[in-house]
Parts: structure tokens; C-alpha cells; sequence
């Protein structure tokens, strides 16, 4: 697909002034120069052409908010101090696998202030001595080359990386403080609910045994009632006369 066509579709109806990022790699430069893209992508801050057969950056259009940028896998050999002059903000620049063979190629970036990362992998200029060292000293700004500082230490996957550390160790130590402050209200709470349990527990042998105590009561008021119901009334001897006189009768 043409570079036109495809940026055209990446559009998806909306107008350049609106596009902040725009990836249109494996699409195809019919002259080798950057096609279809004007100056009026005027807010694009990352753009990747990985891989659509440039030669040369010429044609590139001015992107003043644009901070990272992908031309890995092309055939750029030249004509980078265009890059300093249409996108003064570049923070990252992705050169790798192109035609770029020497330092004075790499010179032209000395403008780009703000460039604080740069990858020139499986570029014929790895292949010199001291290439680290001198990519180094000809860009003082650059903080990383080919994903890694002056001291060899890996740069992390994005900018973002060290705010996300920063926000999980404080999140980390929050959630640290309040545990314990959860383990301290624990314990409290277990030593007044263990407490609570304990009373419920003496209430109910008091109420058992106040329960067993009525009962018996009860038993003995039944037996008592028994007792009296059951003795033998002893006969009246004037019961006895009046029996006497209705047999006479």
C-alpha cells in the first residue's frame, strides 16, 4: 500500500490537526521521500515509519510537537540536520538498520537538544571503535544509545517508567502503614470481641443454671402438691354417728 493511501486511512475521519500519533509502517515510499504527511499534523507527537523504503528525510514536514520518531529498517544514509529543523523536540530518534556508516552522518543531531535517546542498531557505524564512546561525546544530551546509558544500565521501556516506580514504592509504603494500622485495630478488636464471647459465655452458664435451679423449684412444688394429695383423711367420728343414724332410719 502507498504511504498516501495508508495515511489517509489512519486518519479514520478525523482531520491531521487532531492526530497525536500516527503508525504507518510496512507501507510503501514511492520515491524513497516521506509522502503524504503536511504541516499541518501540527499536534503529532510519535510517528513510525518503520520499514516503507525511505532514502531520505527531505520531504519531511515541520512537526514541532512531534517527540518520538520511528525510521528503523529504511535506507536513510544522510540529510539528518533536516530533522533538527522540522522537529526541534525529538526526544527519541529510532535509526536503526539504515545506511548510516560514520560519525559526521550522526553530527548533524548536535541540534537536537532535547534528544536524550538514540538507536542506531545493525547500522554499518556500530562496527567503528569507540563507537559507544564517541556517540557519547559528539551528543552530550543523549542519555541512552541503543537502549542503554554511559554505564551500561538498560533504559527503561518508556518515560513514563520512573513515574510508575515512584507511584508504586509510595503505594507499596501506604499499603505497608495501613496494614499495620489494620493489624493494630485487629488485635483490639479481637481482644474486645474475645472479651465479649467470654462474657456471653458466663451469662449463659449463669442462665443455665438459673434454668436448672426453677426447675428444680418447680419438681419440688410438684412433689409437695403430690405429698398433700396423697394422705389419707382421717375419719370424724361424728361422720361415723351419721352414718349410724341413716341405717336406723
Amino acid at each position: 500500500m502507498e504511504m498516501k493511501k495508508r495515511i489517509s486511512l489512519e486518519l479514520r475521519n478525523r482531520t491531521p490537526e487532531e492526530v497525536v500519533e500516527l503508525v504507518v509502517d510496512n507501507c510503501r515510499s514511492s520515491d524513497g521521500e516521506v509522502e503524504g504527511l503536511t504541516d499541518n499534523f501540527k499536534v503529532l507527537e510519535f510517528l513510525s515509519m518503520v520499514n516503507v523504503g525511505l532514502t531520505s528525510l527531505a520531504k519531511m514536514p515541520s512537526l514541532p510537537k512531534l517527540r518520538k520518531l520511528e525510521l528503523s529498517d529504511n535506507s536513510i544514509s544522510g540529510g539528518l540536520e533536516t530533522l533538527s529543523e522540522k522537529c526541534p523536540n525529538l526526544t527519541y530518534l529510532n535509526l536503526s538498520g539504515n545506511k548510516i556508516k560514520d560519525l559526521s552522518m550522526v553530527e548533524a543531531l548536535q541540534n537536537l537538544k532535547n534528544l536524550k535517546s538514540l538507536d542506531l542498531f545493525n547500522c554499518e557505524i556500530t562496527t567503528l571503535e569507540e563507537y559507544r564512546e564517541s556517540i557519547f561525546e559528539l551528543l552530550p544530551q543523549l542519555a541512552y544509545l541503543d537502549g542503554f546509558d554511559q554505564e551500561d544500565n538498560e533504559a527503561p521501556d518508556s518515560e513514563d517508567d520512573g513515574e510508575d516506580e515512584d507511584d508504586a514504592e509510595g503505594a507499596d509504603a501506604t499499603g505497608d502503614y495501613d496494614e499495620e494500622d489494620g493489624d493494630e485495630e485487629g488485635s483490639e478488636g479481637g481482644e474486645v470481641g474475645l472479651s465479649y464471647l467470654m462474657k456471653d459465655e458466663i451469662q449463659d452458664e449463669e442462665d443455665d443454671d438459673d434454668y436448672v435451679e426453677e426447675e428444680g423449684e418447680e419438681e419440688e412444688e410438684e412433689d409437695a402438691d403430690g405429698g398433700v394429695q396423697g394422705v389419707k383423711r382421717k375419719r370424724d367420728p361424728e361422720d361415723d354417728r351419721e352414718d349410724d343414724d341413716d341405717e336406723d332410719d
